[in-house]
């Protein structure tokens, strides 16, 4: 059993790199008193500080669980190699940052899940943490560990690990589960009593209440409840009103930059566009958007909490909320002494930007993020991107006489059809930027003309129309990169910037992986693997000695085209989107054929089954 030492801690805090990291007491913190809890919750973003507190969805939940007078709430972060490894050295615990509580001594311990390359991580965690990695290992004094997030949608790779699993959004189901914990606990219940007690919840799935068979193949024979308490399908949870939906009136301000140092407004939820690349544009169907007043308020509550300067509008996609220019306006005016700028993270071509845009720039420019992600118009149509070339100069040229003179364009290669033609495209594209910018008079573009272009690679994701579809091999994408990298270096003043394709494949293998994927990434992780996700510390050979232990290809998971009927290991999850929807959108693709937004005309996506979801 670890120890905790106060004493060794400050010793290891005056050596780690970046001691703020772990010091807490920042501003707007929540301090309770951790023995007066009914129940405590440990909440972890399984990355480094700077990139957790970065994130929306903790600052939200931490808020929700605080306001209980009988709950206590937090936070957790993987820390820096530097750090993990002085606590092993020293025989000492992981700690929450408040209170620096041991996080075993929480009732629960719950892990947000936005990237696949953060699972090494989870396992660091645990076991700096003093908990076991293993469900079937814990003890009634281990805590309950849960997971949510996007990567809960194929929760099979995390299964050994997660007791439970929170699907859908969490704003009334994390309340409902640590409710259940709470009454568990104060009835004495046993460990396997409150899993089953917790499988009752809507949107709850614990694993090891459920049994996977395979064929000789190796893909997948049947998926199937063994408990009672089980239920074959697990449906997500939805908030349907977000105005009614808590939101915090501050935010935790660190002593330390984040990776997103500012103010966020969540001004909508969910996207009706289709991506069929999008998972997320999937997930967080249906379109819900928070009223102008809802806003404003909740504007003028983290202005006057945090001392931020900028507020960003945050939505997958902000320039689709129907009154940004309204808004816009009002931000701006409300703020203009105060020096606080806006920002728009996620910008579609087809938006009517130009107001909005002209707004922003009032107080300050950031650069623009806009997303062509493919080259040409018959690809951009399979993708169902719904964009034109004429959108695009449209919006860069609005942003150019509004100012702006930095544009960041992202594309994607591997997608689905995509043929030497489409890579030709890019760089077509990239042109077409540079040059709207010289058709805008020098009195009005500004100076400095920078256009980056970033491509990733395609990732096949759970519950998109190319779920099915196979990622391209190792020396295809790196072939395409060395073609992009010639066609857009020939073009004078355009940056390139490209993704590791050896961590994209291992994000396909993740992203539709089963329970066997499990295996590898605890042998990753021994091999020591962890924080995957930065480029200095990625051990590909650690993963690829990995798969050869535990016999198991990457090309199974990554590189397989999958067949209408193959059972997939996340068709037990209900989310919203139907199968035989997504099947639909991926013979469109094929077409070429684009499908509308459906607040233009309900496309059958399966969301109607909700109750009080969509609305006409």
């Amino acid at each position: 059993m670890k120890e905790f030492s106060e004493s060794k801690l400050e010793i290891l805090l005056d050596t780690a790199l970046k001691p703020a990291r772990y010091t807490g007491g920042e501003m707007n913190a929540v301090i309770k008193p951790f023995d007066q809890a009914d129940v405590s919750f440990a909440f972890c973003f399984p990355d480094s500080y700077e990139v957790g507190m970065s994130h929306l969805g903790i600052k939200i939940l931490y808020h929700i669980i605080n306001k209980q007078p009988w709950a206590l709430c937090e936070r957790v972060y993987m820390p820096w190699p530097d750090m993990a490894d002085a606590l092993r050295r020293e025989n000492l615990s992981l700690f929450s940052i408040e209170s620096r509580t041991p996080i075993r001594k929480f009732d629960i311990l719950g892990f947000t899940l936005q990237y696949e390359m953060c699972y090494t991580n989870i396992l660091e965690v645990l076991d700096l943490s003093d908990i076991p990695l293993h469900s079937c290992d814990r003890t009634q004094d281990d805590p309950i560990v849960m997971a949510g997030g996007p990567c809960a949608y194929n929760p099979e790779p995390l299964a050994p690990f997660i007791d439970v699993f929170q699907i859908g959004d969490g704003e009334e189901m994390m309340l409902d589960a640590i409710d259940c914990v709470r009454k568990c606990k104060a009835e004495g219940k046993s460990r396997l009593d409150t899993l089953r007690a917790l499988a009752g919840i809507e949107g709850i799935y614990v694993p090891a209440f459920y049994e996977a068979a395979y064929h000789e193949d190796g893909t997948l024979k049947s998926f199937t409840p063994i408990d009672q308490a089980a239920s074959p399908i697990v449906r997500k949870r939805i908030v349907k009103d977000l105005d009614k939906a808590d939101y915090p009136d501050s935010f935790i301000v660190p002593y330390t930059e984040a990776i997103q140092d500012r103010s966020v407004l969540e001004i909508m939820r969910g996207c009706t566009k289709g991506c069929r690349f999008c998972q997320a544009g999937m997930l967080y169907r249906p379109v819900r958007e928070r009223s102008l007043e809802t806003l404003l308020k909740q504007a003028d509550q983290l202005v006057n909490s945090t001392g931020y300067e900028e507020i960003s509008l945050s939505s997958l996609s902000s320039g689709d909320y129907s009154q940004l220019t309204e808004l816009c306006c009002e931000l701006t005016q409300r703020y203009a002494d105060k020096k606080v700028s806006l920002s728009l993270p996620s910008m579609r071509l087809d938006s009517v930007v130009k107001q909005s845009l002209e707004e922003l720039q009032k107080v300050r420019k950031a650069g623009l993020t806009l997303a062509p992600e493919a080259g040409t118009q018959r690809l951009r149509d399979v993708i169902n991107k719904g964009v034109t070339e004429d959108d695009l100069v449209r919006a860069v040229t609005d942003a150019f006489q509004s100012g702006w003179s930095t544009v960041k364009l992202y594309f994607m290669i591997g997608l689905p059809t995509e043929t030497d033609e489409d890579l030709a495209g890019i760089g077509h594209v990239a042109k077409t930027v540079m040059n709207c910018y010289f058709t805008v008079p020098k009195g009005m573009r500004a100076r400095g003309l920078r256009v980056t272009a970033s491509a990733s690679t395609f990732v096949p994701k759970p519950f998109t129309p190319f779920q099915w579809q196979p990622q391209d091999t190792l020396p295809q994408i790196r072939e395409k990169q060395a073609k992009l990298k010639d066609i857009l270096y020939a073009i004078k003043g355009v940056n390139f910037n490209w993704h590791d394709p050896e961590l994209s494949m291992l994000e396909a293998c993740f992203a539709r992986g089963d329970r066997r994927m499990a295996d590898v990434l605890e042998a990753a992780w021994k091999n020591g693997c962890r924080m995957d996700g930065w480029t200095e510390f990625f051990n590909y050979e650690g993963w690829t000695k990995a798969f050869a232990d535990c016999n198991v290809d990457p090309a199974f998971y990554a590189n397989r085209q999958r067949g209408e009927d193959e059972l997939l290991p996340w068709d037990f999850i209900d989310a919203g989107v139907t199968r035989a929807f997504l099947w639909r959108e991926w013979q469109r693709a094929q077409r070429a054929e684009v499908t509308p937004d459906c607040r233009k005309g309900c496309q059958g996506c399966g969301l109607q089954r909700f109750e009080g979801v969509c609305r006409k």
